[in-house]
């Protein structure tokens, strides 16, 4: 399925964001597009998921504005979740609680994103890797037009890591849909991302990769060389899509 808006998804105009004394974000302006990958990093603290909050409409501007377009789907992977080991609470369960779902939708769900064998298992079983496909599942129950990815990867080890953007860019690709991820490191989403934001309270530097990858601003920040330290992770990612032809493999990682 293909994302059903044609325009911009959301659009931020001067946006800033003030949580009591402290001002979080200042002068922020982002147009999402459908179909494109937007990353935004950003050293801790930056103001990052107080960005993802904003866009989800969980928080409200204190300057500026945002608009979004009619009939907006999002879906929403957190950074964590935290099960409690003694709550009774199976995969397939939890798919449920906030909506009803079909059954055979979520079990086409869980086998887009590489864990179709683990309806029944319990949620406090599952690794890092393999948690985050399931809120992945969840997220793309809602057909999104846009996906929000706060560090998606957090618990995941590189191996993984490299499978789950792979597996982004291919639900990009088969729904249509535009995804805002944030990270704390451009190095692994290199090759995974469109567009880059680099944020510190306000941008810092955006555009391509390898453009941000040699800013100052971004140098300065994460202390890197530029994009010569970053060709390895590009050729990393695309050295395991051409052994894989491609596919990202259904046995997740057991970070």
């Amino acid at each position: 399925m293909h994302g059903r808006v044609p325009g911009p998804l959301i659009r931020l105009d001067g946006v800033g964001c003030r949580l009591g004394r402290n001002q979080i974000l200042s002068g922020i302006s982002l147009t999402l597009l459908p179909g494109e990958i937007v990353t935004v990093i950003g050293p801790n603290g930056a103001g990052k998921t107080t960005l993802a909050k904003l866009v989800l409409d969980v928080l409200r501007p204190t300057e500026g504005g945002i608009d979004r377009a009619s009939g907006l789907t999002i879906g929403y992977v957190p950074q964590r979740l935290m099960v409690d080991p003694a709550l009774p609470l199976t995969v397939r369960r939890f798919m449920g609680l906030t909506q009803k779902n079909d059954r055979r939708a979520v079990d086409e769900a869980l086998e887009r994103t590489g864990v179709g064998g683990l309806a029944n298992r319990q949620m406090s079983a599952l690794s890092g890797g393999e948690t985050q496909r399931v809120l992945l599942a969840r997220a793309i129950l809602r057909q999104p037009d846009l996906l929000v990815l706060d560090e998606p990867t957090q618990g995941v080890d590189v191996a993984g890591q490299v499978e789950l953007f792979h597996l982004i860019r291919r639900l990009r690709d088969s729904m249509g849909c535009a995804v805002l991820m944030i990270s704390h490191d451009l190095h692994i989403v290199m090759s995974a991302t469109d567009r880059v934001l680099c944020l510190n309270h306000h941008v810092c530097c955006e555009g391509a990769p390898e453009v941000v990858a040699n800013d100052p601003e971004y140098r300065r920040l994460f202390g890197v060389k530029g994009v010569r330290e970053l060709a390895m992770y590009e050729h990393d990612l695309n050295h395991h899509e051409a052994h894989h032809g491609g596919h990202t493999h259904s046995k997740p990682d057991a970070a």
